[in-house]
C-alpha cells in the first residue's frame, strides 16, 4: 500500500485505497461493483470510524448496523469482502488486534424464494410460437438457451466455430461483457468452461444459420449495446401470446435444469451441464424439484417392496 496510509486515516478512504490497489483490475466487473458497494456502505454506515479504532466492538457494530437491512447472507458476504482489507492492516501494523475475530453474522431472515420455470408442455408451446427467421433474432436466443440452460452471457458470446455439429456439441469457454463495453470475457469460474450436447432439431436449425454467419463473431450481437431488459420483453410477450407463465431469460436456464432433473437426470450432470462450480449449488438452488423427486421416490420404493 502506499506510504500515505496511517491509522488516523478513515476506514472507509483507507478501504477504497485497498480495493484500487489490490483489486482493481485484478477481478470481473461484476465483482469489482460489489466491493465499491460495500466501500460505500462503510462510508454510510462508520464516516467517523478511523482504522486506529478497529476494536472487536467497533468492527461488530458495523456489521450489525449493516445486519438490519441485509439478510444474513449478505451480510457475511459483506464481512468476507471487508476482511481481506482488515488483515492487510494488520500485517502493516495499522492495527494491533485482529477486530474480525469471533465475529457474529447477523441479518434479516431469507425471503422465501420459489424459482420461475415453465412445464415440459409450456416450454413446448413456447418453442412452437417462436419465430425463427433466416435472419438472426431474440427468438434464435431464446430457442438457444432453452435448449442449453446456457447463463445470459455465455450464450451472447456463442459464436458459429462454437459448434461442432458432428458431434452435436457446444462449446462454453467465453462470455460476453454487455454490462460494460462488449467484448469476450473469461467464463464465470473453471467449472463453466464445458461442452454442452445438443439435440439434432438445434444441430439442424443453427447448422443452417451459422452458415451464413463469420465463424469468430458472436451470432447474436450487433452494433448496438444489449440489455437483459430487452429480451426479456421478447421473452415475456411471447409468453403473454401463449397464454403460459411469464418468466425470464434466467427463467429458462431453471426450465431447462428442473426438466431434466425431473426427467431423472442426475444432480451431477445437470450440475456439469449449466457450468455449476459444484454439486452443492445445484441442490441449493434446484431444493423444492429435488424435494419433490425424493417423494415420487418415496412412492416407488414403498410400490416396489409391497409387491415383493
Amino acid at each position: 500500500m502506499q506510504q500515505d496510509i496511517d491509522k488516523m486515516q478513515f476506514f472507509y478512504e483507507y478501504y477504497k485505497q485497498w480495493i484500487d490497489v489490490y483489486k482493481k483490475g485484478a477481478i470481473r466487473e461484476a465483482t469489482m461493483a460489489k466491493y465499491l458497494m460495500t466501500q460505500k456502505w462503510v462510508e454510510r454506515l462508520a464516516p467517523e470510524l478511523k482504522v486506529s479504532e478497529l476494536t472487536r466492538t467497533a468492527y461488530q457494530k458495523l456489521l450489525n448496523d449493516y445486519a438490519k437491512e441485509h439478510e444474513r447472507q449478505t451480510t457475511l458476504d459483506f464481512h468476507h469482502q471487508l476482511k481481506g482489507a482488515i488483515l492487510d492492516a494488520l500485517d502493516e501494523g495499522l492495527i494491533e488486534r485482529d477486530p474480525t475475530r469471533k465475529a457474529i453474522i447477523k441479518g434479516k431472515s431469507p425471503r422465501t424464494k420459489r424459482i420461475k420455470y415453465l412445464n415440459q408442455f409450456e416450454l413446448h408451446t413456447l418453442i412452437a410460437h417462436l419465430d425463427l427467421r433466416e435472419e438472426v433474432n431474440w427468438d434464435w436466443f431464446i430457442l438457444l438457451v432453452a435448449k442449453t440452460g446456457m447463463r445470459f452471457s455465455e450464450a451472447l458470446a456463442v459464436t458459429p466455430a462454437d459448434f461442432d455439429f458432428a458431434r452435436q456439441t457446444l462449446s462454453v469457454s467465453k462470455t460476453w461483457d454487455y454490462k460494460g463495453d462488449g467484448g469476450f470475457l473469461p467464463t464465470k469460474n473453471h467449472s463453466s468452461v464445458r461442452k454442452i450436447q445438443i439435440d439434432w432439431q438445434v444441430v439442424v436449425k443453427f447448422s443452417e444459420l451459422a452458415r451464413r454467419l463469420p465463424e469468430d463473431q458472436p451470432i447474436f450481437v450487433g452494433e448496438t449495446k444489449i440489455y437483459n431488459s430487452t429480451v426479456n420483453d421478447v421473452l415475456t410477450r411471447h409468453c403473454k401470446a401463449c397464454g403460459i407463465s411469464e418468466i425470464s431469460i434466467h427463467g429458462l436456464r431453471h426450465t431447462h435444469a428442473s426438466l431434466l432433473l425431473f426427467a431423472g437426470v442426475s444432480i451431477a450432470s445437470v450440475a456439469r451441464r449449466l457450468g455449476h462450480a459444484s454439486m452443492t449449488t445445484t441442490q441449493k438452488t434446484y431444493l423444492h424439484i429435488i424435494q419433490e423427486l425424493e417423494n415420487k421416490d418415496v412412492d416407488l420404493v414403498m410400490r416396489t417392496l409391497s409387491g415383493l
